[in-house]
């Protein structure tokens, strides 16, 4: 069982099991039935203050990782991680993201967190 990120602008796979979307909005220019998203949590996803707070300028990631933490931590963020972990636990997970640069998101944040 694995946990990976990849760009929802990706063709899906046969591995990436459960495909979760991780951002708030809906991608750009991509139809719901080509993106093949299993489960859309919005709870898990960073606020719309962070998420401009980070994209308004070149930002720390370092600094954008503890403040997502931080809300991660809240208690309306527990049950959407519990659920990511429950699908974790059964088969293969893949968290989608627009992120032009993942590895710099705030789908790695949750990848990181959940073990992946």
């Amino acid at each position: 069982m694995t946990v990976r990120v990849r760009r929802v602008y990706e063709p899906p796979e046969p591995e990436d099991g459960v495909r979760v979307l991780v951002d708030r909005l809906w991608p750009r220019g991509l139809a719901k039935d080509a993106a093949r998203v299993d489960e859309w949590p919005k709870g898990l996803t960073p606020s719309t203050e962070l998420r401009r707070w980070y994209h308004a300028q070149e930002r720390p990631f370092e600094e954008f990782r503890a403040r997502y933490e931080a809300e991660l931590a809240a208690p309306s963020a527990a049950e959407p991680l519990d659920r990511l972990r429950k699908l974790a636990r059964e088969g293969d997970v893949t968290l989608l993201t627009a992120s032009k640069s993942p590895e710099r998101s705030h789908a790695e944040v949750l990848l990181r967190r959940e073990g992946g």
